[in-house]
Parts: structure tokens; sequence; C-alpha cells
């Protein structure tokens, strides 16, 4: 049993070194998705304020000269749907399919928030709980500086885990609700020209 426990110990102090490089890499790849989170909600924010004005103003009549009213410079994701739907006239098919590949590319940005919420806790936790057992092998044999050290490491691993994982949550959070809006819109959109196509 001892032998199995050594081998349990071992293991679990290997891990260490690489929980703690993964630990840096999310908490480097949290401060990008921070720093470009701020340029996305002032672009998504402009966009929004331009969209709400043309969509609440939008009918059958108008929606062919939307792409002229639309922000030439707006890089947003459902800027360039719509622009591709009103490409896409008279294609029931293709519009539709555009839908799920908006879908589908909203999922993908969502992807870093959602690795980061998942994983900052669980290498936080592992940060905390490897350190743990050396340390409390310090305060058993009286070498306090050894448990200082480790409970150290336990206790950065812990705040950088759970960093990583509040910028993942809260950029999760705020995207979800952009997409939902903008999918609503797209979907806004398809259906105006699928009225003016059948009224053609």
């Amino acid at each position: 049993m001892n032998y199995i426990s050594d081998i349990l110990f071992w293991i679990s102090n290997g891990l260490l070194v690489p929980v703690v490089v993964l630990l840096i890499l999310l908490f480097i790849r949290a401060l990008v998705l921070l720093v470009g989170f701020f340029g996305q909600y002032v672009t998504a924010h402009r966009t929004s304020a331009v969209l709400t004005r043309e969509l609440d103003s939008l009918s059958p009549d108008n929606v062919g000269g939307l792409a002229g009213r639309l922000p030439e410079k707006a890089d947003t994701l459902v800027v360039k749907y719509i622009r591709r739907l009103l490409e896409a006239r008279g294609n029931p098919a293709l519009a539709h399919r555009m839908l799920s590949d908006f879908e589908v590319d909203a999922d993908k940005d969502l992807s870093v928030s959602r690795t980061l919420s998942k994983l900052g806790p669980m290498l936080g936790l592992m940060g905390t709980l490897i350190p743990m057992g050396p340390a409390l092998v310090g305060l058993s044999t009286g070498d306090i500086s050894s448990m200082a050290y480790n409970m150290q490491v336990a206790f950065a691993t812990t705040v950088v885990g759970l960093f990583s994982s509040a910028v993942g949550f809260i950029t999760q959070q705020a995207k979800q609700r952009w997409y939902h809006r903008d999918l609503s819109a797209l979907e806004q959109v398809a259906e105006l020209i699928g009225s003016c196509n059948l009224e053609k």
C-alpha cells in the first residue's frame, strides 16, 4: 500500500510543473481575450445602435437597400452576414445555411471564453492541492520554510485559475447576449427577404 501511495505522490508532484505552465498560458490568454473584448464591445455597441434603428423601420419594400445603410467599417459578424443574406436574395436554402453558419462562427468565438471558464478552476484546484502534500510533510518535519513556499504556490495557482475563469465567464455571458440579439436580427432580415421574394 505504501508503494502505491508513493507512486501517486510522485505522479502528483510531477504534474505540478505542467499545471503551473498551463496556468501561466491560461492567464496570458485571458489578458489577450480581455483586451480584445473591450474593442469588440465598443464596435458591437456602435453597430447595435445603427442596426436597431434600421431594423425598427425595415420592411419588404426597403430591405434591398439595407446594405448601403449599414456602417461600412463595421467588422462585426452580424454585419458580414446581413450583407451575405442580401447578396443571396432569391435563394432561401442558402439563407437558411447562412443562419446556421452564423451560429457556428458565433460558437467558435465563444470557445475561448468557454475553455477559460472551465479549465481555470480545474487547473487552479490542481495547483492548489498538489503543493499541499509537500506542505504537510514540511509541517510534520518542522521545515516551516518549505511549508510556506508550497502554500504560496498553492494560493497563487488558485488566484490565477480563478482570474482566468472569471474573465472567461464574463466574456462568455456578454458575447452570448450579443449573438442571440444578432441572430434575431438576421432572422428578421431573412424573413423580410423571403416575403419580398414571395411578393415577386
